[in-house]
């Protein structure tokens, strides 16, 4: 018996970032999470779009993204989905924290991603939308 695979939302308007944190994470970052699924997502509409079909567990905002950033989707989502998964965003620099928290993201990770970082914070949010 395997668990339903949990769906993380990708979001960069830059194809390569998008690879760095689906390589980062890989299929199964931790033996105790099913494995994981990804929505790569280049442009906010379909950011939204995914958002709203409700079946995300965890979405990654390029904060950095052009011309919709991944702070501002972050607000919009927390603002407007009831419910909202677990977002986080990857920030510019390690300074950019606080606008992070002013979108209302669950975590910022800086770039360049570091795999265990991200890592790290993905298995602390998933773990807890795993158990629901």
């Amino acid at each position: 018996m395997t668990a339903k695979a949990l769906q993380v939302l990708v979001y960069s308007d830059d194809s390569n970032t998008r690879q760095q944190v689906i390589l980062a994470l890989g299929r199964r970052p931790h033996p105790d999470l099913p494995e994981l699924e990804y929505v790569e997502v280049a442009t906010e509409p379909v950011v939204l779009q995914q958002m709203d079909a409700g079946s995300i567990d965890l979405a990654i905002l390029d904060g950095e993204a052009v011309p919709a950033g991944g702070m501002g989707i972050a607000k919009q989502l927390k603002d407007e989905i009831y419910q909202c998964p677990p977002v986080i965003v990857l920030t510019g620099r390690v300074q950019d924290a606080w606008l992070a928290t002013w979108s209302r993201a669950e975590a910022a990770v800086p770039h360049p991603i570091d795999p265990i970082q991200l890592a790290e914070v993905v298995i602390s949010l998933l773990r807890s939308r795993a158990a629901v």
